[in-house]
């Protein structure tokens, strides 16, 4: 198979996953508090599957929302604002579980900020909302980063065995 094709293909693939992620929310106690599942996801993809692939993902996903009506420009300059800094702290410790753990409340803290500076609202409000979802951000991207690797791993070792 042309590498350019599979290449597009994942990265495609990469965004159909960000998307439909980001649409499932977990109720939280909290009012206004739910969580999207596409966090730890971004992150496991970044993990597994490098910065670049990863931001172009995401670029496809955020434009799908907008042109879908699922996304607002705040939601979309969350979500990149959050990439930029998942890929920022990948680049500046390396691709390694430590990075996978603090990419997200690191990141989610400074998205929120940079809403709450442009809203001009609260920070505090908007980060203790976020609360619930970068525990569960910690406590599942490492599992789901290590299973994207080893799914990456597999469908390349049966690219290379039908290219024989």
């Amino acid at each position: 198979m042309n590498s350019k094709v599979a290449y597009l293909t994942q990265v495609a693939l990469l965004s159909v996953f960000i998307t439909l992620s980001g649409a499932i929310k977990i109720p939280s106690i909290f009012p206004g508090a739910e969580f999207q599942l596409s966090a730890p996801i971004a992150i496991a993809i970044c993990y597994a599957f490098g910065i670049k692939m990863y931001l172009l993902a995401g670029i496809l996903s955020s434009t799908v929302g907008l042109i879908l009506g699922t996304h607002t420009i705040f939601n979309v300059m969350i979500a990149m604002i959050f990439r930029v800094v998942v890929a920022a702290i990948m680049l500046a410790f390396g691709r390694n579980k430590l990075s996978m753990l603090i990419a997200g409340p690191i990141a989610s803290s400074v998205a929120r900020l940079s809403l709450a500076v442009f809203l001009d609202k609260a920070a505090y409000a908007l980060l203790v909302a976020a609360v619930p979802g970068m525990i569960y951000t910690v406590i599942t991207c490492v599992p789901l980063g290590l299973l994207l690797e080893k799914i990456k791993n597999t469908a390349l070792r049966g690219l290379q065995r039908n290219a024989v």
